[in-house]
């Protein structure tokens, strides 16, 4: 017989990056040593990273293996008739140090004739920016093929790209085909399909500890690029409190803000898992047979299943996710 399914928590899986910094475990207290600490994925199913319960019944048992059980139960019927056992998101924490690489990714239709993969249309919350860091994302000026190549084989590509100075609670919509980099001093939330197909265009010449350059994928990139898609990456939303406040919707996803001063009773009326990302504060999750706290930095997952429960909090403002 299978457990009744409840609100799940998950191992987050770290990954070092070149330019990972420390204030994933410094703000989030995310269990590592390193001093390069990039990449905090919350809740995952990509091969070789898949994410691991580490409460209630069902600890130690992984994501994968409980899609591929529950079916429908965890992630909606018209999900699982959809992506069938393939979980559709992937959900992070992102902290740089310094500069990513510019880059972008492809649409679902080019990755899956490439890499079997999904597309990675992403979104981004901004959960904390130092003073001066920016966000690379679109191009700021009328762009073509043709003109990208030509900045990019003189190295001129930053004189065609659009930066934007950040700050907590700035949010952006990045299909795929669309070129951008996260700037050094931001720390962000980040909802993407499940995906890890990266074209990096440009890693502003720099080397590892060995001399080597980062691989680039210029080659496969050009095809992957939408050059017409309008400047309507900004994110405006409201932000009434006690509220799902609509931020993104699209095919791969929906997310809401929701900003508590007080308890919320909540109804599950989505065919859909709900995913709570605590991007400040705290929140307690209730269910009828179980309680869950997430702090700032912290990630839960109410399976389909969970139609009624609380978000109790007094401080607490949440991404709301579901497909």
């Amino acid at each position: 017989m299978k457990n009744k399914l409840y609100p799940l928590k998950f191992k987050p899986i770290l990954k070092d990056k070149i330019w990972g910094g420390t204030k994933l475990k410094e703000q989030f207290n995310k269990p590592s040593d390193s001093n390069q600490l990039g990449e905090s994925w919350e809740i995952s199913t990509v091969p070789g990273d898949v994410s691991e319960v580490v409460n209630g019944k069902l600890k130690s048992q992984n994501l994968q293996d409980l899609l591929e059980l529950y079916k429908g139960d965890l992630i909606g019927d018209k999900n699982y008739k959809r992506f069938g056992n393939n979980f559709p998101l992937l959900i992070k924490f992102i902290d740089a140090k310094q500069d990513l690489s510019i880059q972008l990714h492809p649409d679902d239709d080019l990755a899956k004739e490439r890499h079997n993969s999904f597309g990675k249309t992403e979104m981004w919350y901004v959960m904390q920016a130092d003073k001066g860091a920016n966000l690379i994302v679109g191009f700021n000026q009328k762009m073509d093929d043709k003109t990208y190549l030509k900045h990019l084989e003189e190295k001129t590509l930053t004189k065609i790209l659009n930066f934007d100075n950040v700050k907590t609670g700035d949010t952006y919509f990045i299909e795929a085909g669309r070129v951008h980099a996260i700037g050094a001093g931001v720390l962000l939330a980040e909802i993407q399909q499940t995906s890890d197909v990266t074209y990096r265009v440009y890693d502003w010449d720099r080397v590892d500890d060995e001399g080597n350059e980062r691989e680039l994928h210029n080659d496969i990139a050009i095809d992957a690029f939408k050059f017409d898609l309008k400047d309507d990456f900004r994110v405006d939303y409201i932000k009434e409190k006690n509220l799902s406040n609509g931020m993104v919707s699209c095919p791969f996803f929906t997310t809401n803000y929701i900003e508590l001063d007080s308890n919320l009773e909540k109804e599950n009326l989505h065919d859909s898992f709900l995913i709570y990302m605590c991007v400040d504060g705290e929140v307690e999750v209730v269910t009828e047979d179980t309680k869950e706290v997430i702090s700032k930095g912290e990630t839960i997952l109410l399976p389909a299943a969970v139609k009624d429960f609380k978000l109790n909090s007094k401080n607490a403002k949440l991404l709301e996710v579901y497909v």
